[in-house]
């Protein structure tokens, strides 16, 4: 029976972020959790905990199967099998988190509502980065446009995730102990009440200020080409007379043009000739032209965003998806399915020490796809940067929820920094959002279109962009320890 629950509640998760946005969903996931937690051994508790994942990232992550079967040429029973293997496997950290809870923190009789919290944003944490990360489905994007929102610039997405799970075992205990003990019983509760009203508060705290300048006037091109004709030689030609075209209409109205990740599906020196035609349209309308583009130096080839008019810049993207842009034991795998053979999965990474983009004295912080997902990463560049930018080709996403998820995510990138941020698509989602990751323009998926919008230069810093993680983090670190500790001395003890 517990094992059930712990597979149906994991599979919540998902409705709590977008496109679903019930963000109550996850303290009542994560109450079900410290239920299933509460009287089972650790080895049982490895066991919960694991269902507990599976079912979350087999119901959030399911987008993968569309990228493998749809777009990477595999059947559809091994897209099956090795989408469902890889959310089994990112179900053991929950499964680690749960037995480490069981084993070290849990006292016997009682539920340590800030060991669990602290033990769950560790192991988050610890799954944005061993081996290359996948941070996806945290529980904190719930709360890009909730309440709480107010503490993301100051505690950043794992402070957010911090508030989930602990307002999840608060609310077990108070269910668990409201007849016997309802005033100590609901206390923890109230707490996690008074945080949000709290964050309320904080939503009108402006931590950056806006620079006495004009706005800059945006024109992205959604060109909607879908990925199976993305890289296809026969719809190479049609693919640069789109952009140009599509351009022509905003080159008059925007001060920067943008095209998406790899918009151009070749190397950048295999296409010069049409990079010094445009760069001249763009220079006779004023304009600037920024691009996603392989490049490739030397022996390396990586995956780019480069400023081709109107400014100076280039980008190579830091973070790769594994499996889609390179091939982990590659010289093992390659060649046993198409999906180890797409194109372009062979870059290389770019350097961490990479400055911004400068466009029209503008300072843009880029990321690329993925890159957007990782938070000391954007905040690190973002520092001295005016506004917030990512190109994507979420076209492997295809209709599933994937593009909502990460897009809620770049919202969230915005709110920890206190910036502006562009974001721009082959398929979509193509938007402009605010400071406080409010979304201000955007136009339709999945449709070729163009967005025209403008954002305005921001300056300071939010506690977040200044420190990162390191606090949350380190704090979390410390609970954990002080748990351990009085666990040992007064094994009774209740939390």
């Amino acid at each position: 029976m517990m094992r059930m629950l712990a597979l149906i509640a994991g599979a919540l998760i998902p409705l709590s972020l977008a496109p679903f946005n019930y963000w109550w969903t996850g303290p009542i996931a994560l109450a079900a959790l410290a239920a299933c937690l509460q009287h089972s051994s650790p080895r049982e508790s490895l066991l919960r905990g694991w269902l507990f994942g599976s079912g979350s990232f087999l119901a959030g992550v399911s987008w993968i199967y569309v990228a493998m079967y749809v777009y990477g040429n595999t059947s559809a029973a091994l897209s099956a099998l090795m989408t469902g293997l890889f959310c089994l496997a990112l179900g053991l950290v929950t499964g680690l988190f749960a037995y480490s809870y069981s084993r070290f923190l849990r006292t016997e009789g009682s539920t340590n509502i800030l060991g669990f919290a602290a033990a769950w944003v560790i192991f988050e944490w610890f799954r944005g980065w061993f081996m290359t990360g996948f941070p996806w489905l945290y529980l904190g994007y719930a709360h890009v446009s909730t309440p709480l929102s107010g503490w993301a610039p100051i505690v950043g997405i794992y402070g957010l995730s911090f508030w989930t799970a602990l307002s999840g075992a608060a609310l077990y205990v108070a269910l668990r102990e409201l007849r016997s003990r309802p005033l100590s019983a609901t206390l923890p509760l109230l707490c996690c009440g008074a945080l949000m009203l709290q964050g309320q508060l904080l939503t009108s705290t402006e931590w950056t200020q806006l620079k006495e300048r004009p706005p800059l006037r945006i024109g992205a091109v959604q060109a909607n080409i879908s990925q199976d004709k993305k890289w296809d030689y026969t719809h190479y030609w049609k693919t640069l007379e789109l952009y140009d075209t599509q351009s022509e209409k905003l080159w008059a109205d925007a001060d920067l043009v943008i095209w998406p990740e790899a918009a151009i599906p070749a190397l950048y020196h295999h296409a010069l000739p049409f990079f010094d035609y445009i760069r001249e349209r763009a220079q006779a309308n004023n304009s600037a032209l920024i691009t996603g583009v392989p490049t490739r130096d030397d022996e390396d080839m990586y995956n780019s965003v480069m400023v081709i008019s109107g400014g100076e810049g280039t980008y190579h993207k830091q973070r790769l998806v594994p499996f889609g842009e390179y091939v982990p034991l590659a010289q093992y795998i390659r060649g046993l399915i198409s999906f180890f053979d797409l194109p372009m999965s062979s870059f290389s990474w770019g350097g961490p020490d990479q400055g911004p983009l400068q466009v029209k004295d503008w300072l843009l912080a880029p990321s690329i796809c993925y890159e957007i997902v990782y938070p000391d990463l954007v905040a690190r560049s973002a520092r001295n940067a005016d506004v917030l930018f990512t190109i994507s080709n979420d076209a492997w996403f295809g209709k599933s929820i994937g593009p909502a998820q990460h897009m809620e995510m770049a919202q969230m990138r915005a709110l920890e920094n206190g910036r502006e941020l562009i974001r721009v698509t082959g398929t979509g989602i193509t938007a402009i959002t605010d400071h406080r990751g409010q979304i201000k323009t955007r136009i339709p998926a999945h449709e070729q279109a163009l967005l025209r919008g403008a954002v305005s230069a921001r300056e300071g810093q939010t506690p977040f962009n200044r420190l990162g993680s390191t606090p949350i983090i380190a704090g979390c670190f410390l609970l954990i320890a002080v748990s351990v500790i009085l666990r040992r001395r007064q094994p009774s003890r209740k939390i």
